[in-house]
């Protein structure tokens, strides 16, 4: 169990700075800041990768009948792998939501 507890952690350790960096970015973007918001999205998968290999690497446990012990850290790892997917595509959103609007209000300009 102990091995699985190391493996939540680090999902958890890195999908929440991949979320932070979504988070950065959405900000970045509202103060007009496009390309560092795109480079913090880009920050944020890197981020988000290291996460979801660990995640793949236990759902390859199950699949080859190791038994992967369900506990609450883990489920807090799951819920935190998915909370940081869901800001990421947020972050594209706003991202692409304030560059048109840079750049509708440049043509108005």
């Amino acid at each position: 169990m102990e091995g699985i507890e190391s493996v939540a952690f680090q999902i958890i350790a890195s999908v929440g700075s991949a979320r932070s960096y979504y988070i950065e970015a959405i900000q970045a973007a509202k103060q007009g800041q496009i390309k560092r918001a795109k480079e913090m999205v880009a920050e944020g998968e890197k981020e988000f990768i290291q996460g979801h290999h660990a995640h793949a690497g236990l759902i390859q446990k199950e699949a080859a009948n190791e038994s992967v012990h369900l506990n609450l850290i883990l489920m807090h790892a799951e819920d935190q792998l998915m909370s940081a997917e869901g800001f990421k595509i947020v972050a594209e959103e706003f991202i692409d939501a304030y560059e048109r609007f840079e750049k509708l209000e440049s043509r108005l300009s």
